[in-house]
């Protein structure tokens, strides 16, 4: 086993970000091969919206109040931006300042 000390994190990390990059390289040859048509293509956009439902709503069910209203915020200004990164940015900062005032749970 790897000590997660010292330079042993930085190589576990290179190597989570390696392991990534792979996975997300061969996603996209594999998907090259694949003719997207209407059906693929919806498999493929059901699919990730799938994959997002599965690791929201554990963290979901055992987030702090904190959490939970980050969850919401997120949730709406995804609806109503359609654009997901401003809405985890103002979830993650709604979840921090519930936190540090201590109206987070």
């Amino acid at each position: 086993m790897m000590a997660t000390d010292g330079s042993g994190a930085l190589i576990i990390a290179l190597l989570m970000g390696l392991v990534t990059l792979g996975t997300r390289l061969g996603g996209v040859f594999i998907t090259s091969l694949v003719p997207l048509r209407p059906r693929v293509r919806g498999f493929i956009d059901g699919m990730s919206g799938a994959v997002l439902v599965a690791v929201i709503v554990p963290v979901a069910l055992e987030a702090d109040l904190a959490g939970r209203v980050a969850l919401a915020a997120t949730a709406v200004l995804m609806l109503v931006l359609g654009r997901p990164m401003p809405a985890i940015a103002a979830g993650i900062i709604t979840a921090a300042l519930l936190r540090a005032t201590g109206l987070g749970g």
